[in-house]
């Protein structure tokens, strides 16, 4: 495992002596552009697409925007910040017919690379520059004083500059402050994936939904559960975030702890088989062909599992219990 580099070690010129166009103005773009614009860079284009509903927040905070085929043309390091199930269409249609030879592409996730969506020349640097986190923590860090971790990669480098491109890019975002770290677009991919689907969003709802309906069964108030199963988990992510898992059993009671210990291996083994499939099926490309093609069939099938997952009963619950929130304050 690599050390982690600082800003002080950092060399920021790389990207204050070249122009960045940032593809993309949603909450990476817009907090990209702002922490980079706050350390100095000053050749930064936002590009939109026509009629984009960001192109009034990106010229109210000050920004030259372009479309995406001038920053294409104008640009010597394009960081590709939309969606990444958009990037295919966005490179083939208006990136790669206007590119800049000698161009730099930069990505925030490993996912366009890895999975084959893009296929870069080989006169252009393929640079991996994440700062872990979502889109907004970007600013908000940096605003506080502090930064997110972040991770760099080389998929190509044609100029012999793209590693310190990716690490003053890096740094640029306030990333140098909490420590940056050598990784790759392949591992990058798999965890943002994995880590999304089976832990941090698919595997919490699951089991907050399944301990919601059971205590239900059990007789407990719809409330009640909600409270029990949902509304605490900040509390608990909190002190994680803080503490480590180790810190967060320290801090809550011994009846939790004790409970949680007794419980935690049989809830391991339980989805250890659906853990291994997701990995087998994210390294193979199978998601990623999935998750694209329903993309370009106007995602479909996300806003039908979207609306199934809003007319859970818990939904309810958790409504009359913020709005309870709210009414107190």
């Amino acid at each position: 495992m690599s050390e982690a580099l600082y800003e002080a070690q950092i060399d920021l010129a790389p990207v204050r002596e070249r122009t960045i166009a940032l593809i993309g103005y949603g909450n990476h773009g817009r907090s990209h552009g702002l922490n980079l614009r706050d350390y100095g860079v000053e050749r930064i284009l936002v590009a939109l697409r026509e009629g984009s509903a960001s192109r009034e927040k990106a010229e109210a905070d000050g920004f030259n925007v372009v479309s995406l085929a001038e920053a294409a043309q104008r640009a010597d390091i394009v960081s590709i910040l939309a969606a990444d199930e958009a990037h295919k269409e966005i490179w083939e249609t208006q990136l790669a017919p206007n590119r800049k030879p000698g161009q730099a592409l930069i990505f925030c996730h490993g996912f366009s690379i890895d999975y084959g969506l893009i296929d870069p020349p080989a006169d252009c640097d393929v640079i991996l520059a994440a700062a872990k986190g979502p889109g907004g923590a970007v600013r908000s860090a940096f605003e506080a004083g502090g930064g997110l971790v972040g991770f760099w990669g080389v998929h190509q480098d044609a100029s012999g500059q793209a590693e310190a491109i990716a690490k003053a890019y890096l740094a640029g975002l306030g990333c140098g402050r909490a420590g940056i770290y050598e990784s790759s677009f392949k591992e990058e991919a798999l965890a943002d994936i994995l880590g999304e689907q089976a832990v941090l969003v698919g595997g919490m709802c699951a089991l907050a939904r399944e301990g919601f309906e059971q205590l239900v069964a059990a007789g407990i108030s719809p409330r009640m559960a909600y409270i029990d199963t949902v509304h605490e988990l900040k509390y608990i992510a909190d002190l994680i975030h803080q503490r480590g898992i180790h810190g967060m059993y320290a801090a809550i009671s011994d009846t939790a702890e004790f409970g949680a210990h007794e419980v935690e291996g049989a809830i391991r083994e339980a989805v250890r088989p659906v853990f291994q499939a997701i990995v087998k099926d994210v390294t193979a490309g199978d998601f990623a062909r999935r998750w694209v093609a329903d993309y370009e069939q106007g995602r479909e099938t996300l806003h039908a599992m979207r609306a199934e997952a809003g007319e859970h009963a818990l939904e309810e619950a958790g409504r009359e219990i913020r709005g309870a929130g709210a009414r107190t304050r």
